[in-house]
């Protein structure tokens, strides 16, 4: 996983800096240096070199510190692990382990008779878990295990037995039943269930730092570091996926799903965990002795907070909402980047799917105003939540008879109402000729680079949104939607055939099953010519009579030069054949004769039994003997 620099962008941001001596009431004079951070939950704990261990409270717009509790000047406290599940915390201080309750109420005790500790690590908590917890501490030349078990009245039960000999510790781990070892010389694995030798896992070269391990995922993988490179391994010791590659070698490392965070060279760089992309760098100049330190509630749970800790000052960081880095990226139209960003979240579960639908749907209106048409409504489509209504003003202007149905949304407010297409337009093909004058100026403009370098047309944008919400519209005609909708969509769906004279779909259309509202079509289909489409469309809606009285004045104004379409061939037709040759006069007996066949209007059928027979005799024949109708017409007739 390679660290190679991104757009920055604030994955956490500060909400509050703390001053733990001012806090604690401290004289100038007795400054406390921070050396070791925890976080459990709504709590901060804070370590110093005087061996002091301070207690605050972040649950509050404003930090609040609780509590101090001297452990011994000579005794700097290098650890801090919260223990909840015995309601403890466990310090490494001076080589010596001590215990606290969480709230600091009481003086500490020591941890069993142990000196000379060189780490120690706690196993993270399974769900099971309680009331009691292990610990991984390493004395000397023994890795040890350590049990603890939480009883009534607060006693705490003590139990300790050797894992393996092992010398040189530098750092422990837990991940399942493995602890993992770092020294000088390289890592290992050591399982708890047995007394085995530990398994080497890699060695490292003379030159490297001193090794460092961090629990992740809550213990199920553990990465180990060399240098400034971090290999993820899992239970076992097998890598699991590419390495990360830090900007510089880590002091410190917490994780705050979905970001590791990682310490070191006066700043702190916050990474993608899934893939290790670069997202941010905090800077912080160190001020007085010691390292940068962040800390995390990196349990199971995960946690939204981040601590990084100078010797003199605590900065607090919470993780920005997956919307809220969304927004922002999309307030200065870097849509490439909101879009892998919302594809990263949904890969991690961190947004939801109502919220994807929501920022789909956001994404395709600011394109549509952008007149990037095509994405905008692919973005349209795979929104699960928008509403076809929705984009309904962008074909007739308000008032008009589906006004009631659009949903009065404006998202995250970046794009204005919806407004007719032709608006749409001319204010997008205003903002690129404002661009391109500011560009020859030498000014950057977030417009499209390809629109700037070859401007459409007016004539060919309104054809691509057209044919764009044809597509969008079609896609609708597919879901559940209510009466309402649905005459909406196919009624704005014939307006937006009739403007790009797409007489095919026209006629597809009207001779479906539909929800097309006649009266909103009969003048514009009559007024333009299309009366095929009109006299399909009256024979949808079952009315019968105004379909025939189109179907007999097309059959005397057709001339026989109007040809049938070849679409509408059989496959066993040749277009060379006479087939072909079918005139208009056909064609509308033809259609009447299906709606004839089909009637039970006795007189209805009379009427236009006639004209039909005329233009062909065995039409006539197949009307008058027609078993599709419901009732049979009266043989005296």
């Amino acid at each position: 996983m390679g660290s190679h620099p991104q757009p920055s962008r604030a994955a956490l941001e500060p909400f509050a800096t703390l001053d733990p001596a001012a806090l604690a009431g401290l004289p100038a004079s007795s400054p406390l240096t921070v050396r070791s951070a925890a976080l459990s939950a709504q709590y901060l704990y804070l370590g110093t070199g005087g061996g002091k261990l301070l207690l605050f409270t972040l649950d509050t717009p404003s930090p609040t510190f609780l509590r101090i509790l001297p452990i011994g000047p000579t005794r700097p406290v290098s650890a801090i692990l919260p223990l909840p599940s015995v309601a403890r915390v466990l310090i490494l201080a001076d080589g010596l382990l001590l215990l606290a309750d969480p709230l600091l109420s009481r003086p500490v005790r020591r941890l069993g008779s142990l000196r000379n500790v060189a780490a120690v690590a706690a196993r993270a908590p399974e769900a099971s878990d309680h009331t009691s917890c292990s610990l991984a501490v390493s004395v000397g030349k023994k890795l040890l295990l350590v049990d603890l078990t939480l009883h009534e009245a607060d006693e705490l039960e003590v139990q300790t037995r050797d894992i393996s000999l092992v010398e040189g510790v530098k750092a422990l781990a837990w991940a399942g039943d493995a602890v993992f070892v770092g020294t000088a010389s390289g890592y290992s694995l050591f399982t708890t269930t047995s007394q085995a030798q530990g398994a080497e896992i890699f060695t490292l070269p003379e030159s490297s730092r001193l090794p460092r391990v961090k629990p992740l995922s809550g213990g199920e993988e553990v990465m180990l570091l060399v240098d400034n490179v971090g290999v993820v391994v899992d239970r076992s010791g097998h890598p699991v996926g590419s390495s990360f590659v830090f900007n510089s070698a880590p002091e410190c490392i917490a994780e705050v799903f979905p970001y590791i965070v990682v310490a070191g060279d006066s700043k702190v760089d916050v990474y993608r965990r899934r893939n290790g992309a670069h997202l941010q760098t905090i800077p912080h100049a160190k001020a007085g002795p010691g390292v940068l330190i962040v800390a995390s509630d990196d349990t199971r749970t995960g946690g939204e907070l981040v601590v990084i800790a100078t010797a003199y000052k605590v900065f607090c960081y919470h993780k920005v909402l997956a919307v809220e880095q969304i927004k922002a990226l999309l307030r200065r139209k870097s849509y490439g980047e909101a879009i892998s960003l919302l594809q990263e979240f949904e890969a991690d579960g961190e947004i939801s799917k109502d919220m994807i639908s929501f920022v789909h749907a956001q994404l395709g209106f600011l394109m549509f105003f952008d007149l990037r048409f095509e994405d905008a409504v692919n973005h349209f489509l795979l929104s699960e939540t928008m509403q076809p209504a929705e984009i309904f003003p962008f074909i007739m202007r308000d008032p008009n008879h589906w006004s009631d149905l659009v949903p009065r949304k404006r998202y995250w407010g970046l794009h204005a109402p919806p407004k007719p297409l032709e608006e749409v337009i001319d204010d997008g093909l205003v903002t690129l000729q404002q661009a391109l004058f500011l560009k020859k100026a030498g000014v950057d403009t977030v417009v499209d680079e390809d629109f700037l370098s070859n401007p459409p047309s007016r004539a060919d944008l309104l054809e691509l949104a057209i044919r764009n919400i044809i597509r969008y519209l079609c896609s609708c005609r597919e879901k559940s939607l209510s009466s309402p909708e649905m005459e909406g969509v196919d009624t704005l769906l014939m307006y937006l055939y009739r403007a790009l004279h797409l007489v095919d779909d026209m006629e597809k259309l009207a001779s479906c099953q539909n929800s097309c509202i006649v009266e909103e079509l009969e003048s514009l289909l009559d007024d333009s010519g299309h009366l095929r489409t009109l006299a399909f469309l009256y024979g949808s809606k079952g009315m019968c009579s105004k379909a025939l009285g189109i179907w007999r004045i097309l059959a005397r104004n057709y001339s026989t030069g109007l040809w049938k379409d070849r679409a509408s061939l059989s496959e066993t037709d040749s277009p060379e054949s006479s087939v072909d040759k079918m005139s208009g006069e056909e064609i509308a007996a033809i259609e009447a004769s299906k709606i004839l066949q089909a009637s039970s209007d006795q007189d209805l059928v009379l009427e236009h039994l006639g004209w039909v027979s005329d233009i062909d005799p065995e039409l006539g024949t197949a009307i008058l003997t027609s078993e599709m109708r419901g009732k049979q017409l009266s043989p005296g007739n």
